[in-house]
């Protein structure tokens, strides 16, 4: 993706639990394949613990072994249907619409981005997947017949970070490493750190939340009802910038919060850009 005259703002998301209520494969897959959610999560975590395994890995390995076991289909499709079955937190689904058109209204363009340790498959099939630039999560490599067979993107906790980078330079291939790490001066970055957003619920965003917010741009950790212990103690900690109830509807705090920041980070860009420009 090329450098805009426009500025970018990139606002970046993690998705269980940050838009849509609770982890992805627990609206309708973990009951299709006869198991409790109590169930999948123990036997996952056991196997990662007991192979000193990923828990990423893990949980994908889970999938495929209790789909196999039950006779059901693991195309490719199949987990795309269960993006449908996707309840999102409470404004998500206008959410978009409405901070595309504020900063269409302030001269920025704003693009929206998944980092997710989820499935990318279950997130295309979702109502909001037509909403981002890029969705980055795990995925699927599948056989000639269509079958599931092989992990084939992996994205936990600390792998999160180099997708910063690729939003950073514009690098949206994956499988291009040469541009990724090569030197671009911040500033002739398609979006640098200090127009980025972060938006999570949890620890497994930390080290996206500190990058970002370490290099000028703004991580915040969003909670659902009374469950603000995390977040609580992210802000406690320095991690994130703000601590948020996950309401996306219009007028609430979260998307006023945004809306400040959009304006702030077109001042900033602003600025930046006449200080360039008078230095020649």
């Amino acid at each position: 993706m090329k450098k805009t005259d426009k500025p970018v703002i990139a606002i970046m998301y993690d998705f269980d639990k940050t838009l849509c209520t609770k982890n992805m494969q627990e609206y309708s897959f973990i009951k299709s394949v006869g198991m409790s959610e109590e169930q999948f999560w123990s036997k996952s975590n056991s196997l990662a613990k007991g192979e000193q395994m990923d828990p990423v890995l893990a949980y994908m390995y889970e999938m495929i072994d209790a789909a196999k076991k039950n006779d059901m289909s693991i195309h490719r499709q199949d987990f795309v249907e269960l993006g449908k079955k996707l309840k999102f937190i409470k404004g998500v689904e206008t959410w978009f619409e409405r901070i595309n058109k504020f900063g269409e209204e302030n001269g920025v363009k704003i693009e929206h981005y998944i980092i997710s340790s989820g499935l990318k498959e279950i997130i295309e099939g979702s109502a909001i997947a037509k909403e981002f630039t890029e969705i980055f999560a795990c995925e699927y490599m599948y056989d000639v017949n269509g079958i599931a067979c092989w992990p084939k993107n992996v994205v936990n906790y600390t792998t999160k970070t180099q997708f910063l980078f690729r939003i950073n330079k514009g690098v949206s291939d994956l499988s291009d490493d040469k541009t990724l790490n090569d030197y671009i001066p911040e500033d002739e970055r398609r979006v640098p750190f200090r127009n980025m957003i972060y938006i999570a619920d949890g620890l497994t965003d930390v080290p996206c939340m500190k990058l970002v917010k370490n290099n000028g741009g703004y991580s915040i950790a969003v909670f659902q009802g009374k469950k603000k212990a995390t977040a609580d103690g992210l802000m406690r900690d320095n991690r994130v910038d703000y601590a948020e109830q996950a309401n996306y509807s219009e007028g609430s705090a979260l998307e006023l919060l945004i809306k400040d920041m959009i304006t702030e980070i077109r001042v900033k860009d602003k600025l930046v850009r006449l200080h360039l420009k008078q230095k020649g």
